[in-house]
């Protein structure tokens, strides 16, 4: 069998060319000089030479040029010079020394030095036309293409390379559909082109931080199996003026080179922000690139088989001509995952991972209301960290648990609390608990702790019991109760006011002037008292008007929440001082375990 021989292939780069010149103009003289420090230690002055000869001293002697290397019978070797316009001979005689005596030898240079000199004076000249010559090169390429400034710098994904497809996506089955249209055209154009349905331009996923868009979209490459350009929307920018709309021209030659094939903008707000917000204007660089976009999507030349798909959390934020039909065809918007998407994340993303058989994986949905899907993986990894730390074989749930707490709340601080400070903080909590727990439209309790998380000292879980699109009065006016629990209870035992319901407060204020002002749920009616706006598809705000509302009618407005903040304090108060001896109980068992999930919590005060 023959051989196979691999060719080597050496890339001339800049920066190679640049190592060899600082190698030949700066290496080589400083081992040089630094070869040449280490010899002067052993170099001789002449007339201590000549006197070492005289005594016998030196066991040979060879000579070039007008150098003299001495050799001497304890193996030592040592260095002279000797005047250019002499002989070693007449040295020799200068010094009364018979040459007879000597062990010289003469060793001719002349030709080696010559070469010497010339390859010094050459090579750098070579090395500087060589240079010159790739520098004029590339200049040919485009004046912002020296160093490839104007190169799009986008991952290409080839072919079949891209391994996540639709079944590691879940939670977002509606802009799923959506897409799965655009792999289908991808793969089979003509079904659509034979009743006259042009390309999609475009496709902008839209949606808040952590819910998939990224994945989604390398799940499309992964299922049209197709060439994959990925670029973030702040890799087009840079200090030169002109390099983004460059790269932009770029990496759309490139897509059409590969067609079919999908472009994705990640993060496109960084480039495809509202126009003549800035007091630069059109000349802005930004809004050189964005231009450029637009008119490579949709210009005189056409881009049939390449798809733009663009992601960004700030969909208020883009320009009005990137979201025209033409350019963006389809908006996707991607929601927080309900209950169904939540269960089918986490079989997605606890596989890999070893669990204890049993894991409820319906209750993990149930406990993790609000959560996104990066959330979700986030969690599933701190729970098989925290595992592994306690030197686990597997998961299990109240590690899940934990993890669940430390994504939303922070990791636990194991703060030096006085037992005073325990103590209030127990029963704050504990009020909460007892509050919830006995109001009719409140969730259950899921959690209740006096271990110092983030900024608080601790925290009382009522996760949602299920997602909903909609809040009754009567839910809202309980919910402002159960956070004004903490501070009702210790107004009863304390018979104090601590700062540590200052949050509590806030949240109840805010709710109850949205009752009021926004949602219309008071004595005065069904009327708007705040600003009035209109919003846009992505949550921008369309135009604004400050509240017209007179002062008789603000005073109104304040009397209302007032009114709805006693009343639900009041019942918080009832509540919680109808229920003393059970706060009791909670309070003991907290100082004593710090942490107390539902179960042990109902084991006290019983089923909601």
């Amino acid at each position: 069998m023959k051989k196979k021989v691999k060719k080597i292939q050496i890339k001339i780069t800049p920066l190679k060319v640049i190592a060899v010149l600082a190698i030949l103009f700066f290496v080589i003289p400083l081992v040089t000089s630094a070869f040449s420090y280490f010899t002067d230690s052993t170099r001789l002055e002449l007339t201590q030479a000549m006197s070492d000869i005289k005594e016998d001293k030196i066991e040979k002697i060879v000579v070039e040029n007008d150098s003299l290397l001495l050799t001497y019978k304890d193996g030592s070797v040592k260095v002279s010079n000797k005047e250019s316009n002499d002989s070693f001979l007449d040295v020799l005689e200068k010094y009364q020394i018979d040459p007879k005596k000597v062990n010289y030898t003469i060793s001719d240079q002349t030709v080696a030095k010559a070469v010497g000199n010339v390859l010094s004076i050459v090579l750098p000249i070579i090395l500087m036309a060589a240079f010159f010559f790739w520098l004029l090169k590339s200049q040919s390429r485009g004046a912002q293409d020296i160093f490839s400034f104007g190169r799009s710098r986008a991952k290409l994904f080839a072919k079949g390379k891209q391994s996540v497809t639709f079944k590691d996506v879940a939670g977002v089955d509606d802009a799923k559909k959506e897409l799965e249209e655009i792999v289908d055209f991808l793969k089979n154009p003509f079904k659509y082109r034979k009743i006259g349905a042009r390309t999609p331009k475009g496709v902008l996923l839209f949606g808040p931080a952590g819910v998939g868009k990224t994945l989604l979209a390398r799940a499309v490459a992964g299922e049209a199996g197709v060439a994959f350009f990925s670029m973030a929307g702040s890799e087009f920018m840079e200090m030169l003026v002109g390099v983004g709309a460059s790269r932009v021209r770029d990496l759309f030659a490139q897509a059409k080179t590969s067609a079919p094939s999908i472009i994705f903008i990640d993060e496109i707000d960084a480039i495809g922000r509202q126009r003549g917000r800035g007091m630069i204007g059109g000349h802005d660089e930004r809004e050189q690139t964005l231009n450029q976009i637009l008119v490579e999507m949709d210009g005189f030349t056409q881009n049939d088989n390449v798809i733009v798909v663009a992601a960004t959390n700030r969909g208020d934020l883009l320009d009005p001509a990137l979201l025209r039909p033409g350019r963006f065809d389809r908006r996707v918007t991607l929601d927080m995952p309900d209950k169904e998407g939540r269960q089918a994340i986490l079989k997605i993303h606890a596989r890999g991972k070893k669990f204890v058989k049993g894991i409820k994986w319906e209750k993990v949905a149930d406990r993790t209301v609000g959560f996104s899907g990066a959330d979700l993986e986030n969690m599933l990894n701190e729970a098989a960290i925290l595992a592994a730390r306690e030197n686990k074989d597997s998961i299990e749930m109240k590690d899940i648990e934990e993890a669940a707490t430390k994504v939303k709340l922070g990791p636990a601080k194991k703060k030096l609390q006085s037992e005073e400070d325990r103590k209030i903080t127990a029963y704050h909590e504990a009020g909460h608990a007892i509050v919830t727990h006995k109001l009719h439209d409140t969730d259950p309790v899921e959690r209740i702790s006096i271990v110092a998380r983030g900024m608080s000292l601790g925290h009382t879980l009522i996760p949602p019991a299920a997602d909903r699109s909609h809040e009754t009065k009567s839910r809202l006016l309980d919910n402002i109760a159960a956070m004004l629990g903490g501070r009702a209870a210790e107004q009863i035992v304390f018979k104090e006011m601590t700062s540590g319901a200052s949050n509590d407060i806030q949240k109840a204020t805010q709710l109850a002037r949205a009752m009021v002002v926004d949602f219309g749920m008071s004595s005065l009616g069904p009327i708007n008292f705040g600003p009035q706006y209109d919003m846009g598809e992505f949550g921008q705000t369309e135009w604004y008007e400050p509240p017209q509302v007179s002062q008789a009618m603000q005073e109104k407005v304040d009397t209302e929440v007032k009114k709805i903040i006693d009343e639900a304090y009041q019942k918080a108060v009832k509540l919680v001082a109808g229920n003393r001896k059970i706060m009791d109980k909670i309070v003991a068992e907290l100082l004593k375990k710090e942490t107390l999930d539902r179960d042990d919590f109902e084991k006290i005060v019983g089923k909601k």
